[in-house]
């Protein structure tokens, strides 16, 4: 039998479930909980390299409210002999205790003593959580990798982006970080049970097409998860209920938790002047995104200042324009011209009011596109399927001369190759923009993301949608 100690908190193991992937725990008020499914998430490989790599730098995991990333590292945590999690939001003891700036021998002696965990180098994982309520412990990160990198340590927080922009050089070279995201529909597939489809996807080819039947079920998975999206809570409740109906008070409080949170970016900014923004990026998904059509008592300043607010929360992704003659394609990005992806299928569709029986039970999948759904889809699982290191952008490409407007929805860079990306919610559509892309550039290729099987015509490589995952496979 295995025991998990946190904050002091005795977490007993039910036996021979100890290392298998369903096994998880959480703390709710500082309450033992009880154990419940994990869901695999792609992060996990990188934390079991992580642990076994010899002088390693603290992991500081970045990403939005509620993504699952201190339920990733409690996962990590089964591979341990101890496990210490400190939440400094829940327990302000501890915030006063790093506040002090102890020697790190002093401070480690003091939290066995308050704890009654053993601190063992390579025994002992050590979780900082809700990391942003305390500063001094941001600070302190860099000193774990100078003088203790034998201890495995691992930092999170909601909200980080704010803390860490008032520590701009807080562990540079000293402190690795990683990003989360809610749930791929890779992801979301090993949760529903169909880790052979997540297969299919890998091994279909213009040569070898998905069967057809594995096709139809792949795209009735994909309507599934755009109206899920990948929340953890929301695909937890679906997987365990199966109802669509359930999901949307869970989709509910998190936007209610999402909008509570506003009051906590920028004191000097009112939460309603971002709600209202908020409200506004969500009605310009997909497309290039006007000031004019937010609040109309906001100017153009107090509208980036909230852009950039809500960019920092992870809440949304900007996409921005490059003339993409080279690379980076940054040296040639355009910030006045960009367009935002919210941060989650599932939330984003309930915040537009959507019908999400009318996107089940539609033959023509034209309709998933309300709200351009389907390029909001493509844009996060590149984002997802990336380096966990990599916090580049994401990049369009427009032209609009008089006449003669053409757009390409995506740009990814293939080694010293631009690509172009069009995105289709159906399986029809003509691709006059990519076409002039690759003529004026001179590039080699472009992709078709499309309700299409595998397929190839000429320069262009034609992917199913729910084959993202096949541009960027970590």
């Amino acid at each position: 039998m295995y025991k998990f100690q946190v904050s002091g908190l005795d977490f007993v193991d039910l036996g021979g479930w100890i290392g298998l992937d369903f096994v998880d725990f959480t703390i709710f008020a500082g309450i033992k909980s009880l154990f419940f499914m994990y869901i695999g998430r792609h992060i996990d490989s990188e934390l079991l390299a992580w642990r076994s790599i010899d002088n390693r730098q603290p992991l500081l995991i970045r990403g939005a409210r509620q993504v699952g990333k201190s339920t990733a590292v409690r996962q990590l945590a089964t591979h341990f002999e101890h496990y210490l999690e400190l939440n400094f939001d829940e327990r302000p003891e501890f915030v006063e205790l790093f506040a002090q700036r102890l020697p790190l021998p002093e401070l480690l002696e003091q939290l066995e003593v308050l704890t009654g965990v053993r601190i063992e180098d390579g025994k002992t994982l050590l979780f900082l959580d809700e990391i942003q309520a305390c500063l001094p412990a941001i600070s302190l990160l860099r000193y774990f990798y100078e003088r203790r990198p034998e201890l495995h340590v691992i930092a999170a927080g909601s909200l980080l982006e704010f803390a860490l922009s008032e520590i701009p050089s807080f562990g540079v070279g000293r402190v690795r970080s990683v990003f989360m995201y809610p749930l791929s529909f890779l992801e979301f597939l090993g949760a529903m049970g169909e880790s052979k489809l997540a297969s299919a996807i890998q091994k279909g080819s213009a040569e070898s097409p998905v069967p057809v039947l594995v096709h139809q079920k792949l795209v009735h998975l994909l309507k599934k998860y755009f109206i899920v999206g990948g929340m953890p809570a929301v695909v937890r409740s679906y997987v365990e209920k199966r109802s669509l109906l359930e999901i949307q008070g869970v989709l509910d409080q998190l936007i209610v938790s999402i909008q509570a949170d506003f009051s906590k970016y920028n004191r000097r900014i009112p939460s309603e002047r971002i709600r209202w923004v908020f409200e506004s990026l969500v009605r310009q998904v997909g497309q290039k995104f006007k000031y004019s059509e937010s609040h109309t008592e906001l100017n153009a300043q107090q509208i980036r200042q909230v852009l950039e607010l809500l960019q920092m929360a992870g809440l949304v992704h900007a996409v921005t324009h490059s003339s993409c003659n080279g690379i980076p394609m940054g040296a040639e990005a355009n910030p006045q011209k960009r367009k935002y992806l919210v941060y989650d299928s599932g939330i984003f569709q309930r915040l537009l009011g959507q019908d999400t029986a009318a996107l089940l039970v539609q033959d023509d999948f034209e309709l998933i596109n309300k709200g351009n759904l389907a390029e909001l889809f493509v844009g996060l699982e590149l984002l997802k399927y990336r380096s966990n290191a990599d916090s580049t952008g994401l990049y369009y490409w427009l032209r609009e001369a008089k006449n003669s407007q053409a757009e390409v929805d995506y740009v990814l860079q293939d080694q010293e190759v631009l690509v172009p990306i069009e995105v289709k919610a159906g399986t029809k559509g003509a691709m006059q923009s990519m076409h002039l892309f690759l003529k004026e550039k001179g590039y080699p290729k472009g992709v078709r993301l499309s309700l299409e099987n595998f397929a190839q015509f000429d320069a262009i490589r034609v992917l199913p949608l729910y084959a993202v995952s096949r541009l960027g496979m970590r």
